[in-house]
């Protein structure tokens, strides 16, 4: 009976007392929150509620569980104390995480509120990003760690790793020399600000905006919602178009085929209204000539401006769309035709097949 009672009390002392701290805890968080509002970062600690009851609770037990007089736990002493010290360490690497990424994430959005740049924004959310995954990394492998040096077999054979770390090193240096590369690249990109997350990119061909950037492989979904997922090392070692990159705002080139009779002043004139009603164009530039001739038709170019990558497409279909209609309904000898006549036939080709047929009536 009084081991039991013992029993009880450790656990109700512990549920209590975690409770007791992990409320005061979210009060301290609340009113931190309702004193300083132009910073998330109270409000996003409050998020750690959980790891921190798992901890204090795992540690609260750690230190009072060898006090309860029950025999079946005083036979398993051993392994419910590894257990007990298990469960705090990884508790502890979770609530390690929380607390990283909620700093992270506060200063962010701190700098993005007072940061006007959107170029900037995305550099700072590229870099953050990276920074998250490689904290999150360190310490899962602390606590891995951690958790095996628990265990009195790895204890006994931590000599004997550390003195084959270095042989092992290599042997994984050279294994895994891809997935490094890959490693070094990530970095590379997060803080050489090669490419960032929001960015309009081109990648063999294909148009899209990076949606996501890790330490190992880069994600771009293309135009019609397709993702493309690269290693970051093609980003180091190839060359790619980063429409993103000093300024979003572009110019891009619209082309017609039209006839030699076609009229360009005209369609000088009909580019410069269609642009006044396209509310994608962002007044910039514009312009209409004739780049190139052949035999049959003429090349007429239109330059526009747009404010982005996405206004600039939109821009160049309307121009395109406006231009042919105008050119179809106003002025349809202006559009480029195929010209097509009866073959000439030689003299001495006809004389022989009147020959022939005179030969062919007489039989």
């Amino acid at each position: 009976m009084n081991s039991v009672l013992r029993l009880l009390t450790v656990l109700g002392g512990s549920v209590l007392l975690t409770f007791t701290a992990s409320r005061l805890a979210d009060l301290l968080l609340r009113r931190m929150d309702a004193r300083h509002p132009e910073t998330p970062l109270w409000n996003l600690l409050r998020r750690c509620r959980l790891a921190l009851r798992i901890v204090l609770f795992a540690a609260l037990l750690r230190g009072a569980y060898r006090q309860i007089d029950w025999r079946p736990l005083e036979e398993h002493e051993a392994a419910v104390g590894r257990v007990l010290s298990l469960t705090l360490i990884g508790a502890g690497a979770w609530l390690i995480v929380h607390i990283a990424s909620a700093a992270v994430e506060s200063s962010y959005a701190r700098y993005a509120t007072g940061t006007r740049d959107p170029a900037r924004v995305r550099r700072v959310r590229t870099q953050v990003t990276l920074i998250m995954r490689v904290v999150t990394a360190v310490v899962a492998v602390v606590a891995v760690a951690a958790m095996l040096l628990t265990f009195p077999a790895f204890r006994t054979l931590g000599t004997s790793v550390l003195a084959s770390a270095g042989i092992i090193g290599i042997v994984a240096g050279v294994a895994a020399q891809s997935t490094l590369g890959n490693l070094f690249a990530g970095f590379q990109i997060a803080f050489g600000d090669m490419v960032r997350i929001g960015d309009t990119v081109v990648v063999d061909g294909e148009w899209g905006v990076v949606e996501e950037v890790t330490l190992t492989f880069l994600a771009v979904r293309t135009w019609d919602e397709r993702r493309l997922t690269m290693p970051v090392s093609y980003f180091t070692a190839r060359p790619f178009e980063n429409w993103s990159r000093g300024g979003i705002q572009m110019t891009g080139t619209v082309f017609v085929h039209c006839s030699h009779s076609a009229p360009v002043e005209l369609m000088r004139k009909q580019l410069h209204e269609v642009l006044l009603g396209c509310p994608t164009w962002d007044g910039r530039a514009w312009d209409l000539a004739v780049t190139d001739t052949t035999p049959s038709t003429i090349t007429v170019r239109a330059i526009v401006t747009a404010k982005d990558p996405d206004d600039l497409w939109t821009t160049r279909c309307a121009v395109r769309e406006a231009l042919v209609g105008w050119l179809a309904e106003e002025h349809p000898y202006g559009l480029p035709r195929i010209n097509t006549a009866p073959a000439a036939v030689p003299v001495d080709a006809g004389t022989a097949m009147d020959a022939h047929a005179d030969a062919g009536h007489r039989r």
